[in-house]
């Protein structure tokens, strides 16, 4: 077996596999479920807890603006994973 470099290695991008796509559908998941909540429960009741304000939609919109954003971060940043072919015995 020889340890030399036998040409460029493959390039390929992570995808599915970045940790950033990860986290951007779990943000995005949970802001949803809070926009959701914010929309149907805003009662009086909900309402006085928190001073007037639906925090449970605020919440919500700035988290779904977070997924967007780390979405947006892995489009524009992809992370290149360089493949090496294995060698023919």
């Amino acid at each position: 077996m020889s340890t030399e470099d036998t040409g460029p290695a493959k390039r390929t991008v992570a995808g599915a596999f970045d940790v950033r796509n990860v986290i951007a559908a779990l943000i995005g998941f949970y802001g949803i479920v809070l926009v959701v909540v914010g929309l149907v429960d805003n009662g009086e009741q909900a309402l006085r807890k928190t001073d007037g304000v639906n925090a449970n939609l605020w919440a919500g919109i700035a988290l779904a603006v977070v997924a967007a954003g780390f979405a947006l971060w892995t489009r524009l940043r992809p992370i290149v994973v360089e493949e090496k072919e294995a060698e023919k015995l």
